[in-house]
């Protein structure tokens, strides 16, 4: 278990690592604690912030917006490798992730595919949010990937924990690209030679197949988010959505997570096609059944649970 350090040893430690340090306002007490916990933390997350200007960016992070309040990170690295401190505590960076990634960065062992999206990413990891467009063609500075180099290496030096506790969002939640523009296995080898400690490859744990609760399924299914009330949300509908976009019958404009018309409509398709069982009238109504579903998983790549 890794308790945080205080505020003022947090930035100590960072400019130890030869870090160019700023501290914005009321960094130090600026938190979501009152949301929930920050601690044990386990990891070092990496973001790319989609921002353009330093000044507007660090506003941005420290201030958040209408719909996530700020912080959204503990700090802001500048094209030019400045550290801007924004919060410390809880922060609105990570949102929900995969527990079996937390399990791999705990044990620092290779990281699964990020394929659910169930626990809770503020309360485990420190956030950087680095100044980049995240479209691919923005350049990444020297300075700017030494400083992430430095900031992910001091917080490991000081926990005692090794390169593999640092990770990209991309890594953590599902449809998440950042950080885009460089590798976090790059960095991950930076951060260990900067650490004195041997990159060797480690061997990548076996692929597994993605599961599909069908009874999660039909009950997101069930709750059309153009119906009255909230729908139901399920990470497995975008398993299934990416199957129907690669069987041809969605738009990948469609395939947003949510079991929507659209959605509905391509599955009765895939009840109907001779490959999805050739049901016809209610049986084929878009709703996922058994039958169906596993045939879609078998075409597809993935496993379905009862």
């Amino acid at each position: 278990m890794a308790t945080p350090p205080s505020a003022s040893t947090f930035a100590d430690l960072l400019r130890g690592e030869g870090v160019t340090v700023v501290e914005v306002g009321d960094w130090e007490t600026h938190n979501r604690n009152h949301m929930g916990p920050w601690g044990p933390v386990h990891g070092v997350m990496i973001h790319h912030t989609v921002t353009k200007g330093t000044s507007a960016t660090v506003r941005l992070c420290r201030d958040g917006r209408s719909d996530l309040p700020g912080p959204l990170c503990h700090g802001v690295i500048g094209k030019d490798g400045v550290v801007y401190l924004v919060g410390y505590g809880r922060t609105n960076h990570a949102g929900l992730g995969d527990v079996d990634v937390l399990t791999a960065v705990k044990a620092e062992t290779a990281l699964p595919a990020d394929n659910e999206a169930d626990t809770d990413g503020n309360r485990y990891f420190y956030g950087f949010e680095c100044e980049n467009l995240g479209n691919g063609t923005d350049p990444w500075p020297a300075v700017q990937l030494l400083a992430i180099e430095k900031v992910a290496a001091a917080i490991c030096r000081h926990h005692g924990w090794g390169e593999r506790s640092t990770i990209g969002h991309l890594e953590w939640q599902p449809g998440k690209i950042d950080p885009r523009g460089f590798t976090m296995a790059s960095m991950r080898e930076r951060i260990a030679k900067r650490l004195g400690i041997d990159p060797s490859p480690v061997a990548l744990p076996k692929p597994t197949k993605p599961t599909v609760d069908l009874s999660k399924l039909i009950a997101a299914a069930k709750s059309n988010p153009q119906a009255k009330g909230t729908p139901v949300t399920y990470t497995g509908v975008r398993t299934v959505e990416a199957a129907l976009v690669n069987a041809g019958l969605l738009s990948k404009a469609y395939s947003d997570g949510h079991f929507g018309s659209s959605t509905v409509i391509a599955y009765a398709k895939w009840q109907r096609s001779k490959a999805g069982g050739s049901f016809t009238g209610t049986a084929a109504d878009g709703i996922p059944g058994k039958t169906s579903l596993t045939r879609l998983g078998n075409a597809h790549g993935f496993d379905v649970k009862e």
